[in-house]
């Protein structure tokens, strides 16, 4: 059964290609991946802080912004296509997308103080919320349920890709709402919720797949990416957050 996630969806294929002894050693575990997806939030987080605190207002939409969405989306593809599990490109990204959420964070904290905070306690409550049910077996990955979250990320996925290019020629704002301010229609609350809740259902999925995966002696150096791919969730979910929760305050 494969996760939800667009990044770790190919680990099982991955891992059943390399079929190859390995010591024990020589295999990851959950530990392996728990301490470098803390790691990789750290240096997020960190990054952020600063770009929080040193990047101009001026050039926020026009520079750091644009510039680090579009390299951080350019090498989100080239370490998901490659399964690249070099640790320099991976702690890359996350600078990256520190970058971004610095930047663009502070852009809505100065319109609706305090949100932040709000979003990112959302964020990882319900990451340990998904944690603690997966953990106590509540919630049970099936692959009924991986069918469903997969087509739902990939139907927002699709469809936020389509709004952002209706929105670029057209100025027309559809299921997703880039103005800070302004009404919101009844369409982009109900898309948020999806989002976060489908977000929230593919960690079930993620932390199945990583279980499997060390159950199974994958490779030490999957860690890096599996640990990858949580953080691309978590981000996922705390964009989804963060804009759902500009709405409730407009």
């Amino acid at each position: 059964m494969q996760s939800a996630n667009p990044v770790l969806t190919r680990l099982d294929e991955t891992r059943r290609a390399e079929r190859q002894a390995l010591g024990a050693a020589d295999t990851m575990t959950v530990a392996d991946v728990v301490s470098r997806t803390v790691g990789l939030l750290l240096v997020t987080a960190a990054t952020a802080a600063v770009s929080w605190a040193y990047v101009p207002q001026a050039v926020w939409i026009p520079a750091a912004l644009a510039g680090s969405s579009l390299a951080s989306l350019a090498l989100l593809l080239f370490i998901s296509l490659r399964r690249i599990t070099n640790p320099p490109l991976i702690i890359g990204y996350a600078v990256l997308q520190g970058l971004l959420l610095g930047v663009a964070s502070r852009a809505f904290e100065l319109v609706y103080p305090g949100i932040v905070v709000q979003a990112v306690i959302g964020t990882f409550g319900v990451f340990l919320g998904m944690a603690l049910l997966y953990r106590a077996r509540l919630i049970r990955a099936t692959p009924r349920m991986a069918r469903l979250v997969a087509g739902t990320l990939l139907g927002i996925l699709v469809l936020g890709l389509v709004n952002l290019i209706a929105y670029l020629f057209t100025g027309r704002q559809g299921v997703v709402v880039y103005s800070l301010t302004g009404r919101v229609g009844w369409l982009p609350y109900v898309f948020s919720v999806v989002a976060i809740i489908a977000g929230a259902f593919s960690f079930i999925l993620d932390f199945d797949l990583v279980e499997r995966s060390a159950r199974a002696g994958m490779a030490h150096r999957y860690a890096w990416y599996c640990a990858f791919g949580l953080l691309v969730g978590l981000i996922f979910l705390y964009w989804q957050i963060l804009r759902l929760l500009s709405y409730l305050r407009r």
